[in-house]
């Protein structure tokens, strides 16, 4: 999903925050800021006879573990075939990442179909085929100056997680069961949630809208996405709260997430987004990345979020070893 200001993740190592603090702050000086990626990786299946060479490109992605960990997939890529690389990740929300993508300030990310969509170019519906929905985000970005590649089967889009426990005494599987458990008992459904999702019309307003779901305001609570899952699993102060399809904690912290009956939701596959002037002087991106991107699946995003959410390993490394154990890349 990838979308609001995030699509919608916290969970990145305080390192990696402070570092993006920092780009930003030089980037308020009218600097290119980031960090060198410094790697010793050189082609595995992808990037043989190091095609960048010569190159100076830029990654970048916005602020939740899933896409930064999807920015130094690309960035690493882009090292093994032999390109300097400027890292810029974990850039807060959606637009920024979006923004610096669009205007040549980072070369490449993986953005959401559904975020471009609905957010970027300004629909109101969804379309319910993921190919179709990329296709149409494709032709419609080429004007802002964006290249879509081929999108990952990986969809990161939105539902409402209930802990086990909690939901032992409503039985709730579907997001027509918490609309009419707020019909029923309006006090009972308590909700977690980050200020995008409160406010984005892919978010809740939307989903009251398509569900006849009505929230009393007093039983909202915005927080940042990475306390959610905590509150949800281990304390009374919501019911239910936001969460993503592909996040590890789903798992980890023994949830059960709530079925999108009405297809509400858009399809959020990732796929990588390409500066267009940086694509027509590098075609060979799409070859480097095609591949890569064929491997990402939900269940592959899951456990590599698990990685960084659960376990707490650095972005950076599970991006690396993720790439160096499916033999896109290897150790210099």
């Amino acid at each position: 999903m990838g979308t609001f200001g995030t699509r919608g993740r916290a969970g990145a190592p305080r390192g990696v925050a402070a570092l993006a603090a920092l780009a930003l702050a030089l980037a308020g000086c009218g600097l290119k800021s980031g960090s060198p990626m410094v790697d010793d990786v050189v082609p595995g299946s992808v990037g043989r006879g190091e095609p960048l060479k010569g190159a100076s490109l830029t990654v970048t992605s916005k602020n939740f573990s899933e896409n930064i960990v999807l920015g130094q997939i690309i960035g690493l890529v882009f090292e093994a075939a032999g390109a300097e690389v400027l890292d810029r990740t974990n850039l807060p929300g959606s637009i920024s990442a979006r923004e610096a993508v669009r205007k040549g300030d980072a070369d490449a990310m993986y953005e959401y179909t559904g975020t471009a969509w609905i957010t970027y170019l300004g629909n109101t519906e969804p379309i319910d085929d993921p190919r179709e929905q990329w296709r149409a985000v494709r032709d419609a970005d080429v004007r802002n100056g964006v290249v879509w590649l081929p999108p990952a089967s990986l969809n990161n889009t939105y539902t409402l997680a209930i802990s086990k426990r909690n939901n032992a005494k409503y039985g709730l599987k579907t997001l027509s069961d918490v609309a009419e458990l707020a019909r029923r008992d309006p006090s009972a459904v308590t909700l977690c949630v980050e200020n995008e999702f409160a406010s984005r019309e892919d978010g809740l307003p939307g989903m009251e809208k398509a569900y006849g779901m009505r929230i009393p305001a007093g039983n909202i609570r915005k927080m940042d996405a990475g306390i959610i899952y905590t509150q949800v699993s281990k304390s009374d102060s919501c019911l239910l709260g936001e969460a993503f399809t592909t996040d590890g904690r789903i798992r980890a912290m023994d949830l059960d997430v709530m079925q999108d009956d009405k297809r509400f939701f858009p399809n959020y596959n990732a796929a990588p987004a390409i500066n267009a002037k940086t694509f027509a002087k590098y075609p060979v991106i799409a070859k480097l990345l095609d591949p890569v991107t064929a491997k990402l699946t939900t269940g592959v995003a899951q456990e590599l979020n698990a990685k960084v959410d659960v376990e707490g390993q650095d972005p950076h490394q599970v991006a690396k070893d993720w790439l160096l154990k499916e033999g896109f890349i290897k150790e210099g």
